[in-house]
C-alpha cells in the first residue's frame, strides 16, 4: 500500500487536527553508553528518528539486573525512566547502569541539550545499578528516583531553574523488617503533589530466589516462619503500595504500606480529569483496578478486572496509558507480547478489546513468567490528542505506533528499529 493511500485511509482529520505538526517522542536506549533517541511524530502517527543524544551515563545494556539474565527485555522491572517536566522545559532520564540521572533542555523542534548528569547517591554493586523510575514535582523543584534494589530505594535531587541537579542525602526504603529485598517499580506523584505513590512487584527478586534447572524462575520461597509464600508483592500481604507524604521542602514523610488490591501492583496511572482516582496494573494479578486516594493519603482499591489468561497465569500486565478523555486504558501485557484495552466508565472498568492488536513476535529467546515466548513489550505512551499509542517491543527490536480506534482496537501505522532488548522509557508531546 502506498504512503498516499495510507494517509488517505488514516483520514485527513488527524493531519488537520495536529495542523500537520505532529509532535515528539523520546526513548532511552539503556545501552552501556546510554542515549536518548528523539523521534519526530508526524500528523499521521509516523515516527522519524531526529537525533540520538548521549546521557553522559551508563545503562545496563542487554543485562537484566532483576533476574541476572545475560540478555532480556525490561532490565529493571520498572516504568517512568524518561519523563518531561509539565512545562516541557526539561527532560529527565535515569542511567540504571551507573545509578545516575541526566537532565536535558528541550529546545526548538523538540531538540535536546544535555544540561547535567549526577549520581543518585546509591553505590553500584555488581554489574549494574538499578536506578529506574522518576517523578518530578514542579512546585517543590524536586526529582524522586526509584531503584529496583534497596535498601535505599528512593533518592531525591533538587532541580535548579536552569535544570542543574543536586543530589540530596535523604533516602527511603520500600522494605519492611520481614522483607529486606523488595523491588519497587515506579513512583508517581498525586496530581496535587501532596503524595508520592510507589508500586512494587517482588518481595524477593528472581536474582535472589533463583531459577530451576530448566531456567524457569522460582516463584515460591520458604519464609522465615517456614511457610511457603509467593515472591510477588501484595500476594497475599496487603502492603504492596507505599505512600509517602511530600513535605513542604520536598522531602518525604515515612512510608505507609497499603493494600494494592492484588499481586504485584506494578503500575499506577492517575486519571487526567479526576485527581483522586488512579488505575493500577497488576503484573501477577492479571488485570487492572480502579483506586482512589483521600486527603490523608489513604487508598481504597476496587476489584481487579481480569484479562483472558488462557495462555497462562502471571501474564505480567505491567504498563498502562490512559487516554486524554479518561475513557480508554491501554494495558501492556509483557508475558503475552500484546496490549489489552479497557473502557473506563465512571467507576467501572470493562475489557474493550483483548487483545487490541496482533501479537508482536520476538526472536524466540525470551519467555515471560507464564512460560510463554514473548517479545517483552515494556513502556507505552499515548499522544496528547489520544489518536496514537506507542509501544516498545524490546525483544523484537522495534518501537511500534498504533492508531487508536473508539472501540479500543489498535491499528499499526508505524514501526522503527531500536536496540535489542535494552530500551525503556517513553515520554513525549
Amino acid at each position: 500500500m502506498s504512503h498516499e493511500m495510507n494517509m488517505k485511509d488514516m483520514g485527513m482529520s488527524k493531519e488537520m487536527s495536529m495542523n500537520g505538526r505532529g509532535g515528539h517522542l523520546y526513548m532511552q536506549t539503556n545501552e552501556v553508553k546510554n542515549a536518548i533517541i528523539h523521534y519526530h511524530r508526524s500528523g499521521n502517527g509516523e515516527l522519524t528518528e531526529v537525533e540520538r543524544v548521549a546521557t553522559g551515563g551508563a545503562g545496563s545494556g542487554t543485562f537484566k539486573p532483576i533476574s541476572g539474565e545475560e540478555s532480556a527485555p525490561n532490565s529493571f522491572e520498572g516504568a517512568g525512566s524518561v519523563i518531561l517536566s509539565p512545562d516541557r522545559k526539561f527532560l529527565f532520564a535515569t542511567n540504571g547502569g551507573n545509578n545516575s540521572v541526566s537532565s536535558f533542555a528541550v529546545g526548538a523542534q523538540g531538540r535536546l541539550t544535555l544540561i547535567d548528569t549526577k549520581p543518585t547517591g546509591n553505590a553500584v554493586e555488581g554489574r549494574s545499578g538499578t536506578a529506574k523510575s522518576l517523578a518530578y514535582s514542579p512546585s517543590k523543584e524536586m526529582l524522586y528516583v526509584v531503584h529496583s534494589f534497596g535498601p535505599d530505594h528512593i533518592r531525591i535531587m533538587s532541580v535548579s531553574s536552569d535544570g542543574k541537579l543536586t543530589p540530596r542525602m535523604e533516602k527511603y526504603t520500600c522494605n519492611t523488617p520481614a522483607k529486606p529485598h523488595r523491588v519497587p517499580t515506579q513512583a508517581v506523584l498525586s496530581p496535587d503533589e501532596k503524595f508520592l505513590l510507589v508500586g512494587t512487584t517482588f518481595d524477593v527478586p528472581i536474582a535472589i530466589s533463583g531459577t530451576y534447572p530448566d531456567g524457569s524462575p522460582i516463584l515460591w520461597v520458604t519464609g522465615p516462619d517456614g511457610e511457603t509464600r509467593s515472591v510477588a508483592s501484595n500476594a497475599p500481604d496487603p502492603d504492596g503500595i507505599v505512600i509517602h507524604r511530600v513535605n513542604a521542602d520536598g522531602t518525604l514523610g515515612e512510608g505507609s504500606f497499603q493494600d494494592g488490591g492484588g499481586g504485584s501492583p506494578f503500575y499506577i496511572a492517575f486519571l487526567h480529569n479526576r485527581p483522586d482516582t488512579f488505575i493500577i496494573g497488576y503484573a501477577v494479578g492479571d488485570g487492572v483496578a480502579l483506586g482512589r486516594i483521600d486527603e490523608d493519603g489513604r487508598i481504597g482499591v476496587g476489584k481487579i478486572v481480569p484479562i483472558d489468561t488462557r495462555r497462562g497465569k502471571i501474564a505480567e500486565l505491567c504498563w498502562a496509558a490512559v487516554s486524554p478523555d479518561d475513557r480508554l486504558l491501554y494495558a501492556t501485557v509483557f508475558g503475552y507480547g500484546n496490549i489489552t484495552t479497557f473502557h473506563i466508565d465512571g467507576l467501572e472498568l470493562k475489557v474493550a478489546k483483548d487483545p487490541a492488536c496482533p501479537i508482536v513476535e520476538g526472536d524466540g529467546t525470551f519467555r515471560g513468567l507464564c512460560g510463554d515466548v514473548s517479545s517483552g513489550p515494556s513502556d507505552n505512551w499515548v499522544s496528547p490528542d489520544g489518536e496514537f499509542l506507542y509501544q516498545i517491543y524490546g525483544n523484537a527490536s522495534k518501537l511500534v505506533g498504533y492508531a487508536t480506534k473508539p472501540d479500543g482496537s489498535l491499528e499499526e501505522v508505524t514501526s522503527v528499529a531500536i536496540p535489542y532488548n535494552c530500551p525503556e522509557g517513553l515520554a513525549g508531546f
